[in-house]
């Protein structure tokens, strides 16, 4: 529950939901100060919050689940970024790595799974998923590119599938990010570093038409420490228009985003060994991609402890993407290299009811919503190329995707020590392609249901226990639903399920006994009965059997002064196959291990700095286990001064110059004058080597 605050507080009704309890604090806190609430404050789906400016002060009692959390705009502004995608590393236990160039999705770890580039982990900006189902390059591409940043206000992330308003591809987890309804003032970001860096930021908020538009336009420009350079040119903007309050209101946004750039994919090890390419060098030096997205969003709420939330939603993406990963493998004379392509339009509606319902006995909170997807896939596929010029047209299908859902959850106060939730929800998709191979067309539908259930205890001495329970899924590509033909070689393919079930189970404790420290430990397990995947690389199927990952996590984050704060997050992992078909139990790829951790000191004006330590361990890149790759450590440190108006800051990333790996990969390729069966070997893509970028913010 909320805890007691002060006689005001008491006397609001405690109910189990943290929305209400939220809405309460808000209220309490505006009434007691007796001047408007702060309208800076964070909101989704038009719920005013308690404004969480590190990690969320204090969420005993609060919180559904030990794994649940919030990072808030003061914390976020103190790490120094590489790139915008690590914004997503402030969820504990999560990696973001690259292995491509700076505009292409970065691929992404958690619970022991290789998310490649967004499977099994949902992200909504602005309430808007991100996720993109029957991706040219991946099922579930998740690309952060576009995310600001300086300008977003929280970070709500839960991990499991335990909760009923969300669905595909939240199996591991689930992030929201959402930006802030206005600013102190406008200010403009210059940064400039090494290897070709500059970017530019400028943010404004004035009141229009009786609400706040929060405007904000970025340009970035680099080359990058490879011997090929990056060229990477950026361009994205957004306007947000909010009016109203925590009764009634309504949210406008709309945003545009685009950029291209050429790439230095992953190399082989053995290259890199004998001399012939440079640890920074490059295969192919026609790699990369250009890729734009438009968003267009409207949410509507009204009521207070009995709300009706409506948000409706529209993007435009396309995508151009040229790789190599196996050289001349398979074509000798031309190589290997292909494009893969996206064009779509999205369409989407969420909707909601919140309800009270008192009885002599119990206290019930319910939530009911409705929720559509439509993707609109004009074209998406595989060209063989070379040069960039095509050579030949794997695959180029248009494609539906439709997914509807019904949920619901009822949450309660069974005893004042026992708060407890049920879940349900009901997806159904279907899919519809219309292939090159006449043979590969075809519609096919199915649906699930995902129960989901949790219980809370406590609070007793600021420490409260929790156990969650929840069944999910993942969909498949589309296309590998319907396909009867490998339009590489003409063999009879396989078709996968389109939709796999998932469960999992978590127990845990959260704590803020010591005064200024909170910490959390989570016991985890999950099961995937199938991680089935079409293969965009390919053009095909690839089957893989049922999977099972235990974990824990311990997360700390502690404030013994004003200006002084430290943070520890730790993560243990087992991923392993639940049968073993003779080639080894291990899940590829699967990271065991993450430390992340850092110190911030901060005094307002003045001085500021913080030190960030990032630790990844070994995974296995092979099912037997044998062929491991190294960890991954790194150290990035910012330090500042800023006055009233203006603030200089300098980040060094990398700063002990790691020569670690980013991605590590086991695969067969083939360079010039090697057997035409290639040979199996790691190949990798290096961390940026240590640099310093220097930005010079001025408010006005």
């Amino acid at each position: 529950m909320c805890g007691e605050r002060d006689e005001d507080m008491n006397r609001v009704r405690r109910f189990a939901s943290p929305v209400l309890c939220a809405v309460a604090v808000a209220l309490v806190d505006a009434s007691a100060a007796a001047e408007p609430p702060d309208t800076s404050t964070h909101r989704e789906e038009g719920i005013d919050r308690i404004v969480v400016r590190g990690r969320a002060e204090d969420l005993v009692g609060v919180a559904e689940t030990a794994s649940s959390g919030r990072v808030g705009r003061d914390e976020i502004a103190r790490i120094p970024f590489l790139r915008a995608g690590e914004l997503l590393e402030t969820v504990p236990g999560l990696i973001a790595t690259q292995h491509s160039g700076t505009g292409k999705a970065n691929q992404f770890f958690l619970r022991g799974f290789n998310l490649d580039h967004g499977t099994d982990f949902s992200t909504f900006v602005e309430g808007v998923p991100l996720n993109l189902p029957t991706h040219g390059h991946g099922h579930g591409y998740l690309d952060t590119n576009a995310v600001i940043p300086e300008l977003v206000d929280t970070v709500a992330f839960r991990k499991g599938p335990y909760h009923a308003d969300v669905g595909d591809f939240s199996s591991a987890g689930t992030a929201r990010v959402d930006y802030v309804r206005r600013l102190d003032g406008p200010f403009v970001t210059a940064g400039f570093g090494a290897n070709g860096y500059s970017r530019t930021l400028a943010a404004a908020s004035p009141s229009v038409a009786g609400g706040d538009l929060l405007l904000a336009a970025e340009m970035q420009f680099y080359d990058g420490p490879w011997k090929l350079d990056e060229d990477l040119e950026k361009f994205n903007g957004f306007g947000k228009w909010t009016r109203g309050d925590a009764a009634a209101g309504v949210s406008v946004f709309v945003g545009g985003y685009e950029s291209s750039w050429r790439a230095t994919d992953q190399i082989p090890r053995r290259a890199v060994a004998d001399g012939g390419v440079d640890r920074l060098g490059f295969i192919d030096d026609d790699l990369g991609g250009r890729t734009a997205r438009h968003t267009a969003s409207v949410r509507l709420w009204r009521g207070l402890e009995e709300q009706t939330r409506a948000h409706l939603w529209f993007t435009h993406y396309d995508f151009d993407l040229w790789s190599n990963f196996t050289y001349f493998l398979e074509h000798p004379e031309r190589g290997d290299e292909f494009q893969q392509f996206d064009r779509r339009s999205v369409y989407g509606l969420d909707a909601a009811r919140d309800f009270l319902v008192t009885t002599n006995a119990v206290d019930l909170f319910a939530t009911v919503g409705v929720q559509a997807r439509h993707d609109d896939i004009d074209a998406v596929g595989l060209t063989q190329t070379e040069d960039r010029t095509a050579r030949g047209v794997l695959r180029r299908d248009r494609v539906a995707v439709t997914n509807g859902a019904v949920w619901g959850t009822v949450e309660t106060e069974l005893r004042p020590w026992l708060r407890g939730f049920v879940g349900l929800r009901a997806d159904g998709h279907r899919f519809e392609v219309d292939a090159t191979l006449p043979a590969n067309s075809g519609s096919e539908t199915d649906a699930i249901v995902s129960p989901k259930a949790g219980l809370a205890f406590g609070p007793w001495a600021s420490t409260e226990l929790y156990a969650s329970y929840g069944r999910g899924y993942h969909s498949n590509d589309a296309r590998g639903t319907t396909i009867a033909i490998d339009p590489a070689d003409g063999a009879a393919a396989e078709r996968v399920d389109p939709l796999v079930a998932t469960q999992g189970a978590e127990v845990g404790i959260r704590t803020t006994r010591v005064p200024g420290l909170h910490s959390t430990v989570a016991l985890w397990w999950l099961e995937v009965d199938s991680e089935l995947l079409f293969v965009g690389d390919a053009g095909a199927t690839e089957s893989s059997r049922a999977s099972r990952r235990i974990g824990v996590e311990w997360t700390n984050h502690w404030r013994p002064t004003s200006w002084l704060t430290f943070d520890l997050d730790v993560t243990l992992t087992e991923s392993r196959y639940r049968d073993d078909d003779g080639s080894g139990r291990h899940v590829p790829g699967a990271v065991e291990s993450t430390v992340a951790g850092g110190a911030a000191v901060d005094f307002g004006d003045g001085p500021f700095g913080a030190l960030r330590v990032r630790h990844f361990g070994e995974r296995a890149l092979v099912e037997n286990g044998a062929v491991r790759s190294d960890p991954t450590t790194l150290v990035n440190a910012r330090a500042g001064w800023r006055w009233p108006s203006l603030a200089l800051t300098v980040d060094v990333l990398n700063l002990l110059d790691s020569r670690d790996d980013d991605i590590t990969y086991f695969y067969a390729s083939r360079l010039p004058g090697e057997p035409d069966g290639g040979v199996e070997d790691v190949h990798f893509h290096p961390v940026e080597p240590r640099t310093a970028r220097v930005y010079l913010t001025w408010w006005f």
